[in-house]
């Protein structure tokens, strides 16, 4: 047997001194079972490597800017709006929702709308009224970037 050094010695009585504080033997936690039956567990999780692509082609987005808004409408009712309330009147896709269509106007006229109201027509079309920040002037962007006044 070797000698044993000072250093050896302190650190096998730290380990019992720890031992008789702890305890040698700990008694583990017995796993809780809540049911009679047993079920094997499944261990093995392969990563996903297909042989070949599910889809041919990958979809397109069903909705996009082009899409959502139709065209803008240019009646006197319109074009009060626009005058008096600050608001831009179109036409959209009867599926799209308020969010989309401020989105959409976001980023084919670059206008930022404080809220946007929606309605369905008797002939089935969908009309939103966007109303545009006060640092904006609604008329403006209808001559500009619209081309209705």
């Amino acid at each position: 047997m070797a000698p044993t050094t000072k250093q050896g010695n302190a650190s096998r009585a730290n380990a019992a001194a720890k031992a008789v504080v702890k305890g040698s033997s700990l008694h583990k936690a017995r796993k809780v079972r809540t049911s009679t039956t047993f079920h094997r567990p499944k261990t093995l999780q392969l990563s996903r490597s297909p042989k070949y692509p599910r889809v041919s082609v990958p979809r397109d987005p069903r909705m996009d800017a082009h899409n959502i808004i139709l065209y803008p409408l240019n009646t006197e009712s319109a074009m009060k709006k626009i005058e008096e309330n600050n608001t831009l009147v179109f036409i959209v896709d009867v599926k799209a929702n308020k969010r989309q269509i401020k989105q959409a106007l976001k980023k084919l006229y670059d206008v930022d709308t404080v809220k946007v109201n929606t309605l369905v027509r008797p002939d089935g079309s969908k009309k939103a009224y966007a109303r545009l920040t006060p640092d904006v002037d609604a008329l403006d962007i209808a001559a500009t970037k619209l081309a209705i006044v």
